[in-house]
């Protein structure tokens, strides 16, 4: 795997090294002494699938606060989406910015999202299907949420969702006293 650290510490962009054949390829997704190797936490808990049919539809930004903060590594694996990553942590010098990064079913990209970043993406196909895995189990009372369109995170998204559901257009703008904690 190529490990490429984006503007934002400990958030990488994974691409995978494929060996081929005239039979095809083997590339690896995952391996816990390379992930260690880039200070990534290798631990895997949970893996999760997710589909959406309509292209636009619009999931996040989520996250989950300490003790139940998740390490996640996304993979599109049908379709395309448009992935963001927030920087939540307050000590950081990058606190509030993103990056962005398209995940393709072609070209087989992955994002690492550590704890401390939040993370919303945007299908850009109909069926598009995205796979996970997280560090930490989902804990309903840890997780939190933020507008995807807050003013003060400045992401420009590539179009206007079309779907997206009532719980993520309920979340509040960003505001450190009642999202951090």
């Amino acid at each position: 795997m190529k490990f490429t650290e984006t503007t934002l510490k400990g958030v990488f962009v994974i691409e995978l090294e494929k060996r081929g054949d005239d039979r095809g390829f083997f590339a690896r997704l995952f391996c816990e002494r390379e992930f260690a190797q880039h200070g990534l936490n290798p631990r895997i808990v949970q893996m999760n699938n997710s589909l959406s049919s309509q292209r636009g539809t619009l999931r996040g930004i989520h996250y989950q606060l300490r003790p139940k903060g998740e390490d996640k590594t996304f993979r599109c694996v049908r379709g395309a989406l448009y992935d963001v990553v927030i920087d939540l942590r307050q000590e950081s010098p990058t606190f509030l910015k993103h990056v962005a990064v398209e995940l393709t079913a072609e070209n087989r990209k992955m994002i690492h999202v550590p704890q401390g970043c939040a993370n919303s993406f945007m299908t850009l196909e109909d069926n598009t299907e995205i796979f996970y895995f997280t560090s930490e189990f989902y804990s309903p009372e840890h997780e939190r949420g933020i507008r995807y369109n807050d003013p003060a995170l400045g992401i420009r998204w590539p179009m206007e969702p079309v779907v997206i559901s009532d719980k993520d257009k309920q979340h509040p703008d960003f505001k450190p006293e009642t999202h951090l904690k």
